[in-house]
């Protein structure tokens, strides 16, 4: 698969903006595309049609663990949702665990709406390595004390 261009969410084109494109939708958002949720089928699709976008807190911290754009395609593809958060208050999100050849990577995904299309797109709103302390392994968080 070759790597789609980057897309990062960034102040400094907001602000060049005339009109904003891109807007967070709002609590108990319905995503415009048919109503679809996240979901394991849905992710690997809209990630392999290039349907998605890095929010610029993910675009830090995959630079600060060293993930490539396409380790991080590699491991929502063949990914399974751990932790789903319907009920966010920014809007639904959900935590996917994937693999990137043996590199365990975590990435938190919520929808992204853009004007004058009737399709969203996936917000990787953080991506990380699990560790320890607050993974025991990449499918268990650690328990509090």
């Amino acid at each position: 698969m070759e790597p789609l261009p980057l897309r990062v969410l960034s102040a400094r084109w907001l602000a060049a903006q005339s009109t904003c494109k891109i807007h967070i939708r709002p609590r108990r958002y319905k995503p415009a595309g048919g109503g679809t949720h996240l979901d394991i089928d849905a992710i690997p699709r809209l990630v392999r049609q290039g349907k998605y976008e890095f929010s610029i807190h993910a675009q830090q911290e995959r630079l600060e663990e060293d993930l490539d754009v396409t380790e991080i395609e590699a491991a929502l593809v063949q990914g399974e949702i751990l932790e789903a958060y319907p009920d966010d208050p920014r809007g639904e999100s959900c935590l996917v665990l994937g693999f990137a050849d043996a590199k365990p990577v975590h990435t938190v995904l919520g929808w992204a709406t853009i004007r004058g299309e009737d399709e969203d797109i996936l917000r990787i709103i953080t991506v990380y390595i699990p560790q320890p302390p607050k993974w025991s392994d990449p499918w268990t968080r650690r328990r509090q004390p």
